[in-house]
């Protein structure tokens, strides 16, 4: 019988969605929606980043309940990373292309500042 892993540190959750949002957006960098429709592996690495997204921030929520209001549609990128994993089959891309757009820089800059709340660098 294995040990159970002690639970992760809230930074740790902290560091990953910013890790998957900083590769999202170096995959996506000079690309436009054209390139995203055409590119089966960038659509399938961009998803996938976005399924770390959704999983740490729920994983976050259990450790840092107050990420609910301080992180911009939150229910909703969680239900996105759902949709995604759940609802392959269905994947509106250019949805997706408009998370990469219009939400993520919002994600981004809330997430450094719960990390820089965390660490007392306010």
């Amino acid at each position: 019988m294995s040990a159970s892993r002690p639970p992760r540190d809230k930074r740790a959750y902290l560091w990953d969605i910013l890790d998957a949002a900083n590769s999202i957006s170096s995959l996506t960098a000079d690309k436009t929606i054209n390139n995203y429709l055409a590119e089966r592996p960038l659509r399938s690495a961009v998803e996938r980043e976005f399924e770390i997204i959704g999983e740490a921030l729920n994983q976050l929520e259990k450790q840092l309940p107050e990420a609910r209001t301080k992180i911009t549609d939150f229910a909703k990128i969680v239900s996105f990373r759902n949709r995604l994993m759940h609802g392959y089959f269905a994947i509106d891309h250019e949805v997706v292309w408009g998370a990469v757009e219009l939400f993520l820089p919002t994600l981004v800059k809330e997430v450094q500042e719960l990390l820089e709340r965390d660490t007392g660098r306010e």
